[in-house]
């Protein structure tokens, strides 16, 4: 058989929490495929537009990510673009539909890394982005198709294809904008249960890997702590700040009428592979809550 390393992360029961990647900007560019082992520089998009691309997404710190829909042919002229910003204080979503690739190039993705609009049209929408990367990672390909069939179904309109955003070993994995949410382990009998909670303002703790505009552990210690409460409800709980020294990361939050801090200690667990395409073992974190405890 195979190696497959969804099937080898369950078996070692590696968490979920605390292993979303650390991402604030992201575009997401209609692109019907095929997407090879990197999706830009791979694609169809003619070579200046993905030189361009890639270069000015590295230097403004904006992800780059194809789209497409699930068993769905792509517009005959224009292609959908969306910017998205993932924020504590306010996540916002732009899109446009663009007639040619060189205009990916106007964009001002300097202003997108900054936070600021590149130029695109302001929309209050939600994207369930499903990772279907075949090419990148076997996993994403036999776990994410089936939800993202069954996400399709759920939600035909908020449901997108999506090139490699992180996490081979959770598959299937999907990633929520502008929220920045990423979700773990789905399959076609949980996907819609979880992106139901999250369009109705609730986290699915148990397929929550974490919010990509905090740290690492600082998403363990939001989830650990709504568990805490036995809480689902996102506006139950803010972030107040999150500090690291050493291997300790401290991290205070506000409840209705309460704070709470919270402390995690990150180490680097044993060599382990990381996706189906690794030829060598790699360490990964392991976030252990130290403290819970509720501030005066």
């Amino acid at each position: 058989m195979r190696f497959r390393c969804s099937v080898a992360g369950l078996e070692r029961g590696d968490d979920l929490a605390g292993t979303a990647s650390t991402v604030r900007s992201f575009l997401l560019v209609e692109n019907p495929g095929p997407w090879g082992i990197d999706a830009v520089r791979d694609s169809r998009l003619p070579r200046e537009v993905k030189q361009g691309l890639r270069v000015a997404t590295a230097r403004a710190k904006v992800r780059p990510l194809l789209i497409r829909r699930y068993h769905r042919q792509a517009p005959r002229t224009g292609f959908r673009v969306y910017a998205a910003r993932v924020d504590l204080d306010g996540a916002w979503l732009q899109t446009a539909v663009l007639d040619t690739p060189e205009e990916l190039l106007d964009l001002d993705l300097t202003a997108l890394g900054e936070g600021r609009s590149p130029g695109l049209v302001p929309v209050d929408d939600t994207l369930i982005c499903v990772c279907t990367h075949g090419k990148h990672d076997a996993c994403c390909a036999e776990k994410g198709r089936p939800v993202a069939a069954a996400l399709a179904a759920a939600n035909p309109e908020q449901t997108w294809e999506v090139s490699h955003i992180g996490g081979d070993r959770f598959a299937g994995n999907a990633l929520v904008l502008p929220e920045g949410l990423y979700l773990g382990r789905l399959d076609a009998d949980n996907a819609a249960s979880a992106v139901a909670d999250v369009l109705n303002g609730r986290l699915p703790l148990d397929v929550l890997r974490g919010r990509s505009c905090l740290p690492m552990p600082a998403q363990a210690a939001e989830i650990a702590l709504f568990r805490h409460l036995d809480e689902t409800a996102v506006a139950a709980v803010r972030v107040l700040r999150h500090a690291r020294e050493g291997d300790l990361t401290t991290a205070d939050f506000a409840g209705a009428d309460e704070r709470w801090r919270v402390v995690v200690r990150t180490t680097q667990g044993p060599g382990v592979l990381l996706t189906c395409r690794a030829i060598r073992e790699n360490p990964s974190p392991r976030h252990e809550v130290v403290e819970i405890a509720r501030l005066p």
